[in-house]
């Protein structure tokens, strides 16, 4: 009983040792930036995993005799936690574009810290054990340890699948039979003298203290058998995690497009049918089926059956055909293999310098730079008095990353007008024949007296301005009107892409 075990020997109430952790800069940690305990003369020890055995034998032998069992735990989990740190450090902020959904943008919680995964390690480990309890009682009714309890399971099972609505009902009755009874039996014990055919008493006070549920005492053997479970469970959930990714990865990860093609329409046509003649089938003839024939796989002698040669050849023909018809299935399902197409654009951006004395200068325009945007007058960028960015040769242009060129060469757009007023460029003149440049307007400065004075682009301040050549208009053709060019002019280049297949990524 529990009020006859020795105390815990763990001291809650005692504040939990801290371990200090050095940053990225300390040559002194290790690899993961976690010192790893000192010794009295200041060298450091390191855990190697051959070792640890024999680390958990001798702390549990002789922390009587060194510290006080706080510490050694500490000293335990912080060493144990030390061999499975990643030797470089994950943040958030290098993440890729992905979506993280376990990423602090998405849900904020507290960091990744080597002192609270120790308390919560050993604090998870010590109440972790009804689970496993509960695991080894599934794992001894459904391997058929003792028949009559199987058995008795199958009856249940059968009451609840004919009788759906009793599922309701069951968590009472666990809850009375399994908790509450047994809490009683615990109090009211019956004296050592009764007979087995004497009733239970059932009268008088309370003779023994009630059972209360305490986590398991650190150190000791329970603790020890909750890492030893907690251990196995994590090899067991990795093997399913293995196993269920290398059976339905394959299937629907559309590395064989016309194989996932086809199990998807398979699922979508199922879904359909479904959703229509759901209520007509047999549920409880399908569950109650089910249950029994996952109940009866479990048995001893279904397994050694299983488990020859002869079944195992059978098992792996059977899968066999089923991939063989899909396979089949999927040679009818055509996919479009020509790989996407789009355009892509360059602007050819020229300048010449802006005399203020004389804007009508010969300087000529000379290349400057192929830009992905037209650097217009109005462009945030010009505003800041940024230079446009680019590259100076029309050789360096690149696709963009995970496409190719589809044509050979670059193509002059001529519907120079059709652009400029899609981008609501204002200030500058456009030809609509010829070359196609689209230049900025040159723009004359007005003082208040009437004087004016030259300038090359709109003003931000005061004061009034005209254009150089008045009357023009920001998309007029050239050959209309004269007017005074700005320093920058550009024209549009395009271009076909195609999207690169998996294979030639790197083309």
């Amino acid at each position: 009983m529990s009020s006859q075990k020795a105390d815990v020997i763990a001291n809650r109430d005692e504040p939990i040792p801290v371990v200090s952790v050095t940053g990225p800069d300390d040559r002194s940690g290790t690899a993961s930036g976690v010192p790893t305990p000192s010794t009295q003369d200041g060298s450091r020890r390191y855990l190697s995993a051959s070792k640890l055995k024999d680390k958990l034998q001798s702390l549990g032998d002789n922390f009587d005799r060194q510290e006080s069992p706080s510490r050694v735990s500490d000293r335990l989990f912080t060493m144990l936690l030390q061999q499975v740190l990643p030797t470089q450090d994950y943040d958030d902020d290098d993440a890729p574009a992905a979506k993280d959904r376990r990423s602090r943008t998405y849900v904020d919680r507290p960091g990744f810290s080597l002192p609270v995964m120790s308390s919560n390690f050993r604090r998870f480990n010590a109440r972790i054990g009804v689970a496993f309890e509960f695991q080894n009682r599934a794992i001894r009714l459904f391997t058929w340890r003792q028949p009559t309890q199987t058995l008795s399971f199958l009856a249940t099972y059968t009451f609840l699948c004919l009788n759906p609505y009793l599922l309701a009902v069951l968590p009472l009755p666990l809850l009375l039979f399994f908790v509450m009874v047994p809490a009683f039996l615990v109090r009211h014990p019956p004296p050592p003298s009764n007979l087995p055919t004497d009733l239970y008493p059932l009268s008088g006070p309370p003779l023994a203290a009630a059972r209360t549920v305490k986590p398991a005492p650190e150190l000791s053997k329970d603790f020890f058998r909750n890492m030893r479970d907690l251990q196995n469970i994590m090899e067991d959930f990795s093997r399913v995690h293995d196993t269920v990714i290398a059976v339905f990865t394959p299937l629907t990860n559309f590395s064989n497009e016309a194989l996932s093609s086809t199990i998807y329409v398979i699922l979508i046509c199922t879904s359909v049918l479904l959703f229509i003649f759901a209520h007509l089938l047999p549920w409880k003839f399908i569950f109650l089926v089910t249950g029994y024939a996952a109940t009866i796989a479990g048995h001893p002698a279904i397994q050694d059956l299983l488990s020859t040669d002869s079944a195992k050849t059978i098992m792996s023909g059977k899968e066999h055909e089923t991939r063989s018809l899909l396979i089949n299935l999927s040679k009818d399902i055509e996919l479009a293999t020509a790989p996407e197409h789009r355009e892509v654009e360059i602007f050819e951006l020229q300048y010449r310098p802006l005399y203020l004395s004389s804007p009508h200068s010969s300087h000529e325009y000379e290349p400057h730079t192929f830009s992905p945007s037209p650097y217009s007058p109005t462009s945030p960028a010009r505003i800041a008095g940024d230079r446009p960015k680019g590259t100076p040769f029309f050789e360096d242009v690149q696709p963009p990353r995970g496409w190719r060129w589809a044509d050979k060469k670059w193509t002059l757009d001529l519907l120079s007008r059709e652009w400029v007023e899609e981008r609501c460029v204002t200030g500058v003149e456009v030809e609509i024949e010829g070359e196609r440049w689209v230049t900025d307007l040159w723009y004359e400065a007005v003082d208040d007296d009437g004087e004016g004075s030259s300038a090359g682009s709109p003003p931000k301040g005061k004061g009034k301005w005209r254009k150089g050549a008045r009357g023009s208009k920001g998309t007029e053709d050239m050959g209309e009107r004269p007017s005074r060019k700005g320093e920058w002019r550009r024209r549009r280049w395009v271009r076909g892409v195609e999207r690169v297949p998996v294979g030639n990524v790197n083309e």
